[in-house]
């Protein structure tokens, strides 16, 4: 209730805050919002702007629906060795240290957070850390590092502002010639089918975003081994195998270490493990 609670709040403050931004700029730049052109300018908004919003409030999401506790004094020999570990592996990785946190969950998971690579979050799960042994805990860590250092949140960002444009922008302007060609269709018959087709072009942009989720896993797996070796975030790897199906949404899913299951793999934002494992082990990098 908690997690649905801050989620209707968050967006209801965001469809607010993006309203007034409209308004503010049909105003200033004196755009027709029923032109073509106000169109685009509206699916821009609400596409790159509930994006980048969400990113700006990342972490401050991320501990909110999570309960994670960022570790600001170490308080006994695992929480220190968490912390010199990814201020380690963050200055290997040329980036700022990020936040250290653990959050109680019993999976095995991990996630990266933050709107830049020198102000990012790291946290770890509870059960990862009973479940693994030292040297998986630490390529964990370096995956999660990697995500940060490769800018796949922002990255992602953007990819999901473009392909939210582009369904916003093209069910109303299909919806809109429908309408035209219809003069008895009434304004909710109008909705109805802007949200049927936002529903259908929803999923086609998905499998964009989710191909690019899989292409930056196997990228932060390659930065994890070349941190922490890659014999060690196999294990790590082989390890997850037996995890539960990750509890994180949204974007923390995303950047988990591991992801939920999908019927086809089209709408996995994870490879499957066993590709993930083949691909260190056919890296010519190590």
């Amino acid at each position: 209730m908690k997690r649905v609670l801050l989620f209707l709040a968050t967006n209801l403050a965001v469809i607010l805050v993006l309203s007034i931004v409209l308004n503010v700029v049909f105003s200033a730049l004196g755009i027709d919002p029923s032109s073509i052109g106000g169109l685009l300018v509206f699916a821009a908004i609400f596409g790159f702007g509930g994006s980048f919003i969400s990113l700006l409030m990342s972490k401050w999401m991320a501990k909110r629906s999570t309960g994670a506790v960022v570790i600001t004094q170490p308080r006994n020999a695992t929480e220190h060795w968490l912390v010199n570990t990814v201020a380690k592996q963050a200055k290997a990785a040329g980036i700022g240290m990020p936040e250290v946190a653990i959050y109680d969950s019993p999976e095995m998971n991990a996630f990266a957070t933050g709107a830049n690579r020198n102000n990012a979050l790291v946290a770890v799960s509870t059960g990862l850390m009973r479940s693994m042994s030292e040297d998986e805990v630490e390529a964990v860590l370096a995956h999660e590092v990697s995500h940060i250092a490769n800018g796949d949140m922002v990255t992602l960002t953007l990819i999901q502002g473009v392909v939210n444009t582009f369904v916003i922008f093209l069910a109303r302007l299909i919806a809109g010639v429908i309408r035209n060609n219809n003069q008895q269709m009434g304004t909710f018959a109008y909705y109805g089918i802007v949200i049927v087709l936002e529903m259908v072009f929803g999923i086609l942009a998905s499998i964009i975003v989710m191909w690019f989720s899989r292409q930056r896993e196997y990228r932060a797996d390659a930065g994890a081994a070349r941190i922490s070796g890659p014999n060690k975030m196999i294990k790590a790897l082989q390890r997850l195998q037996n995890n539960h199906e990750s509890q994180l949404e949204g974007s923390l899913m995303a950047f988990g270490i591991s992801g939920k299951k999908a019927k086809s793999e089209l709408f996995l934002s994870h490879p499957p493990l066993e590709k993930r494992i083949a691909a260190l082990r056919n890296s010519r990098e190590f």
